[in-house]
């Protein structure tokens, strides 16, 4: 059964359209953040991923996912593509990006960054505790930072006492 109302270049037309870069809940993000004062890189290619964005002074990379493409409610999901035109292709595409966002998170969290992911609709309805939750990362980087400090003085021989 064809679910898709659309003609064939109608949903080329749809599909050539989406971006990778600069989508819409990537700049609302951005925006918000902005006005709350953090400075950051877009697309910061020298981090794996090329996180969405990278305030580099925390080091806290941001995705910003689109429920479609990095599976969200991945069962319900599934399901729906398996009734649908090129299912095959679409459930071994969202699949490997999933994958392929895990292995990224992780080699991020190796090199010591802390690695925030939003789905679009979270960025859209609730833009305000998407921030709320990167100034919760920076400031578990500040204390963490300054306990590592604190720590580290106390075997400096050159430290006043």
């Amino acid at each position: 059964m064809n679910r898709d109302t659309l003609t064939p270049e109608q949903r080329h037309k749809n599909m050539s359209a989406i971006r990778s870069k600069d989508t819409s809940i990537e700049v609302k993000l951005r925006k918000a953040l902005w006005h709350h004062g953090y400075r950051y890189r877009k697309n910061y290619s020298k981090l794996p991923g090329k996180p969405d964005i990278a305030i580099t002074k925390y080091r806290i990379a941001i995705f910003c996912d689109s429920e479609f493409f990095h599976g969200k409610d991945w069962d319900q999901l599934k399901l729906k593509l398996g009734q649908g035109k090129n299912s095959t292709y679409w459930i071994k595409k969202i699949q490997r990006n999933i994958q392929r966002d895990q292995e990224n998170e992780l080699a991020l969290r190796w090199q010591e960054w802390t690695v925030l992911r939003f789905w679009g609709k979270d960025i859209i309805k609730h833009t305000d505790e998407c921030v709320k939750a990167v100034d919760e990362a920076v400031y578990d980087q500040i204390i963490n930072s300054q306990a590592q400090n604190d720590y580290y003085e106390q075997f400096d021989p050159y430290h006043d006492r």
